[in-house]
């Protein structure tokens, strides 16, 4: 079956795309969706690309993180500000799907995938959408329980917060097949501290459920 692309340079042009054809789906680093085309998807006739360059800014100067949703993992390893989330950045596969994968598209990666949005999630992450309804940001717990129901919707970047310390965040990975495999369980903590107590927890799980999950009891 054709599939047809389509390109636009305003992300509300993508999103109105994207929302007018049900058998539509965006194309990031194409990780996911060209891995779907080559096993021959039949559900997907429209590919929707977007070139606007928000796409691919990176803004760390605040205390929370704004990154575009086309920044590519290797692009997050290369910048020395984002050194909190380089562990969970390097344990995204290899050389090839890091230069490709897209911290956007990471939001859509199933389990055992997605470990990405792990981190994000113990970091408070908010996500920027593009939809009928404008510009919006909204909670990431909230987009992954709501996500199989995006449809339309078109993810323009994902903030979170930079921890204080070296010692308030911490990532792990698990995983049978190094460095690459398919993760076993993805745990990730921000657990910020002032004068020797603990000020606050959010822990978040990976391969735990279909989405990354807050361990909200612990």
């Amino acid at each position: 079956m054709p599939v047809t692309v389509k390109t636009f340079q305003a992300l509300s042009e993508a999103a109105s795309a994207l929302s007018s054809d049900r058998a539509a789906r965006y194309l990031g680093g194409g990780t996911l969706v060209m891995r779907d085309l080559n096993e021959g998807d039949v559900s997907m006739t429209t590919v929707v690309r977007a070139t606007d360059r928000s796409l691919q800014t990176i803004d760390g100067s605040g205390a929370r993180v704004r990154i575009g949703a086309g920044v590519t993992f290797a692009r997050v390893l290369a910048e020395r500000d984002l050194g909190f989330l380089h562990p969970a950045a390097r344990s995204i596969g290899g050389p090839a799907v890091r230069n490709m994968g897209t911290v956007g598209g990471n939001l859509f990666a199933p389990a055992p995938f997605g470990d990405f949005t792990v981190a994000l999630l113990a970091l408070d992450g908010l996500v920027a959408v593009q939809g009928g309804f404008g510009l919006r940001d909204m909670p990431l717990e909230e987009f992954l329980q709501s996500r199989d129901r995006q449809a339309g919707a078109l993810v323009v970047a994902v903030s979170c917060i930079r921890p204080a310390s070296a010692d308030a965040f911490r990532y792990r990975k698990i995983s049978r097949i190094k460095p690459k495999g398919g993760s076993v369980i993805t745990l990730a903590a921000h657990v910020p501290q002032s004068g020797g107590r603990v000020t606050g927890a959010r822990i978040a799980l990976g391969s735990m459920a279909p989405t990354a999950i807050r361990a909200k009891g612990a």
